[in-house]
């Protein structure tokens, strides 16, 4: 379980702020709800993983940085974007398969992509993700920027031996990437106490040197503050920073686990700690809003849904032909042209 937080009641931070992080996680919340029970009636089909639970993971984060900055994840990916801005419409349709999707419905639920909000997609290889990440930091450092890459993955990832290069190389060189495992306890349905020694995974990065912490990821402004402080170091050429975000996934691993590895007693109790509702809580027991201004974030939301469903449904099937394009990128380098 994932400790209590302190100063929570704590007013830190605008109007505004909370109630974007109320918006962005009730959004996703609401998304993921909808696609697991649109995979139920089999409009939307393969494998799809929710990100129901670990909401404040990357609400938290946008939140913490800036306009510019990158990211990149695992398959369980449709949380991402959606605090980034992109088009709910377009996630649900790329869930869907349509033409309209965030990647033309041929990436489906586990490669949404779009670049347009910086998120560098989705990525289905266990791991793979990790040293992108880094490749991602090592391109802004290269083109001299001050963006970020946070690259997140799962406490199974964390296993890859990429994992450790990936480190290794970014501490070396000072590359500008956060780090961040979204430890929700179970690597599918393997427990991260059956499969490693080290328990307190952020201790892994110490190895390398790495500024390295533990997260209370349930609630959304330590998040924030997390990422805030290693995105300073990095702007400031001082290199990665590895987090891990020790949160909980209210659902399976994907559409198709029954969850038989895990009592229904300890979800209830990581429940008690919905990271909705502990926002929600701190909003109207310190007056930053009212119950009113909720409501109408929720219906808000509840439309946004119901529109993308919307266009999903009445957007185009790729045409069979589309399978043999986007397979080469048109280039203007020189060597590519010889």
């Amino acid at each position: 379980m994932a400790a209590k937080s302190k100063g929570a009641s704590k007013v830190k931070y605008s109007k505004e702020q909370y109630l974007y992080w109320y918006d962005s996680m009730v959004l996703q919340r609401k998304f993921e709800e909808k696609a697991g029970q649109l995979y139920g009636q089999q409009k939307i089909r393969g494998f799809c993983h929710l990100y129901i639970g670990q909401e404040a993971c990357s609400s938290g984060s946008v939140s913490a940085l800036k306009k510019g900055d990158k990211y990149i994840t695992a398959y369980r990916d449709h949380g991402h974007p959606l605090a980034l801005g992109t088009d709910p419409g377009k996630i649900m349709a790329e869930l869907y398969g349509k033409v309209t999707g965030t990647t033309k419905g041929k990436g489906g639920s586990m490669h949404i992509f779009d670049k347009e909000v910086g998120f560098m997609g989705g990525h289905g290889i266990v791991g793979a993700q990790i040293p992108m990440g880094a490749g991602i930091g090592f391109a802004e450092k290269y083109l001299g920027t001050d963006n970020v890459c946070i690259c997140y993955f799962g406490d199974g990832a964390i296993r890859q031996g990429a994992f450790h290069e990936a480190l290794n190389m970014a501490m070396t060189w000072k590359i500008p990437t956060i780090f961040v495992v979204e430890n929700n306890g179970y690597a599918m349905g393997t427990s991260v106490a059956r499969t490693s020694n080290v328990r307190e995974l952020y201790t892994l990065g110490e190895a390398y040197d790495i500024p390295s912490e533990a997260v209370d990821a349930m609630d959304v402004e330590i998040v924030h503050e997390a990422v805030s402080r290693a995105a300073e170091r990095a702007r400031k050429g001082e290199g990665p920073s590895f987090l891990e975000f020790k949160t909980y996934r209210y659902r399976g691993h994907s559409m198709s686990d029954p969850q038989k590895y895990r009592t229904k007693e300890e979800v209830a109790e990581w429940k008690q700690r919905d990271p909705i509702e502990l926002i929600k809580d701190r909003i109207l027991t310190n007056g930053i809003a009212t119950q009113e201004e909720l409501d109408a974030i929720d219906e808000k939301v509840k439309k946004q849904v119901d529109e993308a469903v919307k266009f999903a449904e009445e957007s185009p099937w790729p045409k069979p032909e589309e399978a043999f394009e986007d397979i080469y990128v048109q280039s203007d380098y020189p060597f590519l042209k010889e």
